[in-house]
């Protein structure tokens, strides 16, 4: 089982990596709502503890990159809210 902060950089690296999929292009878009990183003291990663491996860490970003491309309307709202609402149910 892997520790918060290991589950942190799972997260950051694999949100680092981009490939040619539209859906990945909104990785970075995920990685600025979590402030790139940079002040992880402030973020909230209690998402984090239903996951247990780098496999579901993978998961839940591509489970979230497809929910945006499916569900998410502009013209409705901003996309940090839809990430915000992703991450508290």
């Amino acid at each position: 089982m892997l520790r918060l902060e290991d589950k942190i950089k799972v997260l950051k690296a694999y949100l680092s990596d981009i490939k040619d999929h539209y859906a990945d292009s909104f990785k970075t878009d995920i990685a600025f709502y979590f402030n790139e990183f940079e002040d992880i003291q402030k973020i909230d990663f209690e998402f984090l503890d239903e996951l247990n491996s780098q496999e579901d860490i993978h998961q839940w970003v591509d489970n979230l990159t497809s929910k945006i491309v499916l569900k998410f309307d502009e013209n409705e709202e901003q996309l940090s809210e839809f990430i915000f609402y992703a991450l508290n149910p």
